[in-house]
Protein backbone atom coordinates (compact mmCIF):
# COMPACT_ATOMS: atom_id res chain seq x y z
CA UNK A 1 0.00 0.00 0.00
CA UNK A 2 0.97 3.65 -0.25
CA UNK A 3 0.34 6.70 1.89
CA UNK A 4 -0.18 10.28 0.61
CA UNK A 5 1.97 11.69 3.40
CA UNK A 6 4.87 9.25 3.39
CA UNK A 7 5.10 7.98 -0.18
CA UNK A 8 5.76 4.44 -1.45
CA UNK A 9 5.73 1.67 1.09
CA UNK A 10 8.61 -0.35 -0.36
CA UNK A 11 12.19 0.95 -0.17
CA UNK A 12 15.46 -0.93 0.20
CA UNK A 13 16.86 -0.91 3.74
CA UNK A 14 20.35 0.15 4.73
CA UNK A 15 22.26 -0.06 8.03
CA UNK A 16 21.21 2.34 10.79
CA UNK A 17 23.57 1.90 13.74
CA UNK A 18 22.31 4.90 15.73
CA UNK A 19 18.65 3.98 15.54
CA UNK A 20 18.33 2.12 18.90
CA UNK A 21 19.43 5.12 20.98
CA UNK A 22 17.12 7.40 19.00
CA UNK A 23 14.13 5.10 19.45
CA UNK A 24 14.95 4.89 23.19
CA UNK A 25 14.95 8.68 23.38
CA UNK A 26 11.62 8.78 21.56
CA UNK A 27 10.22 6.15 23.94
CA UNK A 28 11.32 8.22 26.95
CA UNK A 29 9.60 11.26 25.44
CA UNK A 30 6.46 9.19 24.97
CA UNK A 31 6.43 7.94 28.57
CA UNK A 32 6.85 11.53 29.77
CA UNK A 33 3.92 12.58 27.57
CA UNK A 34 1.78 9.78 29.01
CA UNK A 35 2.45 10.98 32.54
CA UNK A 36 1.60 14.53 31.49
CA UNK A 37 -1.73 13.29 30.13
CA UNK A 38 -2.40 11.42 33.35
CA UNK A 39 -1.78 14.57 35.38
CA UNK A 40 -3.84 16.49 32.85
CA UNK A 41 -6.99 14.69 33.93
CA UNK A 42 -7.59 11.76 31.62
CA UNK A 43 -8.17 9.63 34.73
CA UNK A 44 -7.86 5.98 35.58
CA UNK A 45 -6.10 4.00 38.29
CA UNK A 46 -2.35 3.53 38.59
CA UNK A 47 -2.60 -0.09 37.43
CA UNK A 48 -4.13 0.91 34.12
CA UNK A 49 -1.44 3.49 33.51
CA UNK A 50 1.28 0.99 34.37
CA UNK A 51 -0.19 -1.48 31.88
CA UNK A 52 -0.51 1.22 29.22
CA UNK A 53 3.12 2.26 29.75
CA UNK A 54 4.26 -1.36 29.46
CA UNK A 55 2.24 -1.73 26.26
CA UNK A 56 3.83 1.41 24.84
CA UNK A 57 7.36 0.27 25.64
CA UNK A 58 6.57 -3.11 24.08
CA UNK A 59 5.38 -1.32 20.95
CA UNK A 60 8.62 0.69 20.89
CA UNK A 61 10.60 -2.56 21.05
CA UNK A 62 8.63 -3.94 18.08
CA UNK A 63 9.12 -0.69 16.17
CA UNK A 64 12.87 -0.90 16.74
CA UNK A 65 12.91 -4.50 15.51
CA UNK A 66 11.05 -3.50 12.35
CA UNK A 67 13.36 -0.54 11.79
CA UNK A 68 16.39 -2.82 11.96
CA UNK A 69 14.89 -4.89 9.14
CA UNK A 70 13.31 -2.37 6.81
CA UNK A 71 14.08 1.26 7.69
CA UNK A 72 16.27 2.82 4.97
CA UNK A 73 17.67 5.86 6.81
CA UNK A 74 20.35 6.38 9.45
CA UNK A 75 18.17 8.43 11.84
CA UNK A 76 14.54 8.31 12.85
CA UNK A 77 14.09 12.05 12.43
CA UNK A 78 11.34 14.23 13.78
CA UNK A 79 8.74 12.47 11.64
CA UNK A 80 9.06 9.07 13.32
CA UNK A 81 9.60 10.71 16.72
CA UNK A 82 6.22 12.44 16.29
CA UNK A 83 4.60 9.13 15.31
CA UNK A 84 6.10 7.56 18.44
CA UNK A 85 4.51 10.37 20.42
CA UNK A 86 1.14 9.69 18.78
CA UNK A 87 1.54 6.03 19.72
CA UNK A 88 2.12 7.12 23.33
CA UNK A 89 -1.06 9.21 23.31
CA UNK A 90 -2.97 6.23 21.91
CA UNK A 91 -1.68 3.95 24.68
CA UNK A 92 -2.49 6.64 27.25
CA UNK A 93 -6.10 6.66 26.05
CA UNK A 94 -6.34 2.95 26.87
CA UNK A 95 -5.27 3.45 30.50
CA UNK A 96 -8.52 4.88 31.91
CA UNK A 97 -10.62 2.25 30.13
CA UNK A 98 -9.19 -0.39 32.47
CA UNK A 99 -10.78 1.50 35.35
CA UNK A 100 -14.11 2.16 33.64
CA UNK A 101 -13.33 5.82 32.89
CA UNK A 102 -14.19 6.85 29.35
CA UNK A 103 -14.77 9.87 27.10
CA UNK A 104 -14.86 13.50 28.25
CA UNK A 105 -13.05 16.70 27.41
CA UNK A 106 -9.60 15.48 28.49
CA UNK A 107 -9.83 12.56 26.06
CA UNK A 108 -11.05 14.91 23.32
CA UNK A 109 -8.17 17.35 23.87
CA UNK A 110 -5.59 14.55 23.87
CA UNK A 111 -7.20 13.17 20.71
CA UNK A 112 -7.13 16.60 19.07
CA UNK A 113 -3.41 16.94 19.78
CA UNK A 114 -2.77 13.51 18.29
CA UNK A 115 -4.80 14.40 15.18
CA UNK A 116 -2.79 17.59 14.64
CA UNK A 117 0.43 15.62 15.04
CA UNK A 118 -0.83 13.19 12.39
CA UNK A 119 -0.43 15.96 9.85
CA UNK A 120 2.94 17.04 11.23
CA UNK A 121 4.78 13.71 10.87
CA UNK A 122 4.22 13.43 7.12
CA UNK A 123 5.27 17.04 6.57
CA UNK A 124 8.45 16.45 8.59
CA UNK A 125 9.23 13.28 6.61
CA UNK A 126 9.05 15.14 3.30
CA UNK A 127 10.92 18.19 4.58
CA UNK A 128 13.77 16.15 6.08
CA UNK A 129 14.06 13.67 3.20
CA UNK A 130 13.18 10.76 5.51
CA UNK A 131 10.21 9.45 3.53
CA UNK A 132 10.07 5.67 3.88
CA UNK A 133 7.82 2.69 3.48
CA UNK A 134 8.32 1.95 7.16
CA UNK A 135 7.13 5.45 8.07
CA UNK A 136 3.96 5.01 6.01
CA UNK A 137 3.14 1.67 7.64
CA UNK A 138 3.95 3.01 11.10
CA UNK A 139 1.67 5.98 10.53
CA UNK A 140 -1.19 3.75 9.33
CA UNK A 141 -0.93 1.38 12.27
CA UNK A 142 -0.96 4.24 14.78
CA UNK A 143 -3.99 5.77 13.02
CA UNK A 144 -5.82 2.44 13.24
CA UNK A 145 -5.02 1.93 16.92
CA UNK A 146 -5.92 5.55 17.68
CA UNK A 147 -9.32 5.13 16.01
CA UNK A 148 -9.96 1.94 17.98
CA UNK A 149 -9.07 3.61 21.30
CA UNK A 150 -11.39 6.53 20.57
CA UNK A 151 -14.19 4.19 19.46
CA UNK A 152 -13.91 2.28 22.74
CA UNK A 153 -14.18 5.55 24.66
CA UNK A 154 -17.22 6.60 22.64
CA UNK A 155 -18.91 3.25 23.27
CA UNK A 156 -18.15 3.02 26.99
CA UNK A 157 -18.42 6.69 27.91
CA UNK A 158 -21.37 8.00 25.90
CA UNK A 159 -24.94 7.00 25.07
CA UNK A 160 -23.89 5.52 21.73
CA UNK A 161 -24.29 1.80 21.23
CA UNK A 162 -21.69 -0.75 20.12
CA UNK A 163 -22.20 0.27 16.49
CA UNK A 164 -19.70 3.08 17.03
CA UNK A 165 -17.00 0.41 17.34
CA UNK A 166 -17.20 -0.05 13.57
CA UNK A 167 -15.19 3.17 13.27
CA UNK A 168 -12.39 1.44 15.13
CA UNK A 169 -12.47 -2.09 13.71
CA UNK A 170 -13.17 -1.76 9.99
CA UNK A 171 -9.51 -1.55 9.01
CA UNK A 172 -8.68 -4.57 11.13
CA UNK A 173 -11.46 -6.43 9.36
CA UNK A 174 -9.90 -5.49 6.02
CA UNK A 175 -6.49 -6.73 7.19
CA UNK A 176 -8.04 -9.99 8.46
CA UNK A 177 -9.77 -10.51 5.12
CA UNK A 178 -6.39 -10.11 3.44
CA UNK A 179 -5.11 -13.14 5.32
CA UNK A 180 -7.67 -15.28 3.49
CA UNK A 181 -7.64 -13.37 0.19
CA UNK A 182 -4.07 -12.52 -0.82
CA UNK A 183 -5.19 -10.18 -3.61
CA UNK A 184 -6.43 -7.77 -0.91
CA UNK A 185 -2.82 -7.31 0.20
CA UNK A 186 -1.69 -5.86 -3.13
CA UNK A 187 -0.32 -2.31 -3.23
CA UNK A 188 -2.90 0.42 -3.64
CA UNK A 189 -2.31 3.70 -5.52
CA UNK A 190 -2.10 6.92 -3.54
CA UNK A 191 -5.47 8.55 -2.98
CA UNK A 192 -6.16 11.85 -1.22
CA UNK A 193 -9.64 10.46 -0.59
CA UNK A 194 -8.19 7.91 1.84
CA UNK A 195 -6.47 10.57 3.94
CA UNK A 196 -9.50 12.88 3.92
CA UNK A 197 -11.82 10.13 5.15
CA UNK A 198 -9.29 9.18 7.85
CA UNK A 199 -9.38 12.78 9.10
CA UNK A 200 -13.20 12.70 9.01
CA UNK A 201 -13.21 9.42 10.94
CA UNK A 202 -10.81 10.60 13.64
CA UNK A 203 -12.32 14.08 13.87
CA UNK A 204 -15.78 12.59 14.36
CA UNK A 205 -14.55 10.23 17.05
CA UNK A 206 -12.90 13.12 18.88
CA UNK A 207 -16.10 15.19 18.75
CA UNK A 208 -18.07 12.23 20.09
CA UNK A 209 -15.98 12.31 23.27
CA UNK A 210 -17.56 15.65 24.18
CA UNK A 211 -21.09 16.52 25.35
CA UNK A 212 -21.52 18.97 22.46
CA UNK A 213 -23.62 16.82 20.12
CA UNK A 214 -26.99 15.58 21.31
CA UNK A 215 -27.62 11.82 21.25
CA UNK A 216 -29.37 12.08 17.88
CA UNK A 217 -26.60 14.25 16.44
CA UNK A 218 -23.93 11.91 17.77
CA UNK A 219 -25.65 8.90 16.20
CA UNK A 220 -25.91 10.69 12.86
CA UNK A 221 -22.26 11.74 12.92
CA UNK A 222 -21.10 8.25 13.87
CA UNK A 223 -23.06 6.53 11.12
CA UNK A 224 -22.14 9.17 8.55
CA UNK A 225 -18.43 8.70 9.28
CA UNK A 226 -18.89 4.92 9.27
CA UNK A 227 -20.56 5.07 5.85
CA UNK A 228 -17.67 7.17 4.52
CA UNK A 229 -15.09 4.66 5.81
CA UNK A 230 -17.07 1.73 4.37
CA UNK A 231 -17.29 3.51 1.01
CA UNK A 232 -13.52 4.12 1.01
CA UNK A 233 -12.79 0.46 1.69
CA UNK A 234 -15.34 -0.58 -0.93
CA UNK A 235 -13.62 1.55 -3.57
CA UNK A 236 -10.24 0.08 -2.65
CA UNK A 237 -11.60 -3.48 -2.71
CA UNK A 238 -13.17 -2.90 -6.12
CA UNK A 239 -9.86 -1.56 -7.45
CA UNK A 240 -8.00 -4.59 -6.07
CA UNK A 241 -10.64 -7.04 -7.35
CA UNK A 242 -10.32 -5.75 -10.90
CA UNK A 243 -6.54 -6.20 -10.81
CA UNK A 244 -6.33 -9.46 -8.93
CA UNK A 245 -4.06 -12.13 -10.49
Amino acid sequence: MTDPDHGPLAQPPRPAAGIPAQVAAGAAMGVFAMQALRLGGIGGAAGGWLAASALYLGCCAMILAQMRRSYPHDRIGGCNAVTLLRAAITCALLAPLADGVAAGWAVAVAGGVALVLDGVDGWLARRSGLVSGFGARFDMEVDAAFALALALHAWLGTTLGPGVLLLGVLRYGFVAAGLALPWLRAELPQRLRRKAICVLQLGTLILLQTPLPSHAQAEFLAWFATAAVVLSFALDIRWLWRRRP
